[in-house]
């Protein structure tokens, strides 16, 4: 079977370099003894070392001409390969509700939604790991007082810890991106509950970056009546900028929105 055409609507960079597709394959170790997910494995770069590592493995193609190719080439592996859109999938079911790790070479124009998947399985993912555009790695893993910290940042730092293994220069991909590449990994941390309202948490976050130039006192309004902003205009939050505030702080304010809306309803 003829090689598989990169196609630009799935954002296909197939990755040539066999050195680095076994250093990001080898990204998976740090997570030992769980079944491994490969998210677009496109013609298999990466699939051929996860295949020999001694664990349950299983790849997700959307595209039909990369499944025909990955059934030809990895025989051995055609009971775990899924022909299915990851996006989509209910992830209990891919390993009968077992934790994986999950991994792949993820297109740049889902990687947000791949990894906001991620966060609302959590309890089934402890480790992530994979290569992505050098810019939202670099976001993802940015601490308070950046530039680049923003909503990826706290969402996933607020349950994962994350590294910035290395850069991917785009010589090495076919076709070349415009841009560099990063790999990464996330760690499941320790928090099991944010002490706060979590979608009132994703909320003010969200809001506050929408406007990331602007106070707190100023962005909130688009969630707090004119008449409850001046407990925000009293509170230390005041003329901070969402940049400028840790999780727990994130937490913190939620809990200041939480109680200024409750009582706004109570009026």
């Amino acid at each position: 079977m003829k090689q598989v055409r990169p196609k630009k609507n799935l954002g296909q960079h197939f990755l040539t370099d066999l050195s680095i597709a076994k250093r990001i394959a080898d990204t998976v170790d740090a997570c030992p003894d769980i079944p491994v997910l490969e998210v677009g494995p496109g013609m298999g770069v990466m699939t051929q070392y996860l295949v020999e590592k001694p664990r349950l493995f299983k790849v997700v193609e959307i595209d039909r001409e990369s499944v025909a190719y990955l059934n030809e080439h990895f025989p051995k592996l055609r009971e775990n390969i899924l022909g299915e859109d990851f996006l989509r999938m209910d992830l209990r079911k891919v390993f009968d509700g077992q934790q994986f790790v999950l991994t792949g070479n993820y297109p740049y124009d889902i990687s947000s939604q791949i990894f906001f998947k991620m966060l609302d399985n959590r309890d089934l993912i402890p480790c992530c790991t994979g290569m992505i555009q050098h810019e939202v790695a670099v976001r993802m893993a940015s601490q308070p007082g950046n530039k680049q910290y923003g909503i990826l940042s706290v969402l996933i730092q607020a349950w994962y810890d994350v590294e910035y293994l290395f850069t991917v220069e785009p010589g090495v991909f076919n076709p070349p991106p415009k841009v560099q590449s990063a790999v990464i990994r996330m760690t499941r941390n320790k928090v099991q509950k944010l002490g706060c309202d979590e979608e009132l948490f994703k909320r003010v976050v969200k809001t506050a970056f929408n406007q990331r130039r602007k106070m707190l006192r100023v962005s909130l309004r688009q969630i707090i009546s004119t008449d409850a902003l001046q407990s925000i205009v009293d509170s230390k939050f005041a003329t901070l900028r969402p940049e400028q505030l840790s999780i727990p702080e994130f937490v913190e304010l939620t809990n200041l929105v939480e109680k200024l809306l409750c009582a706004n309803t109570i009026a």
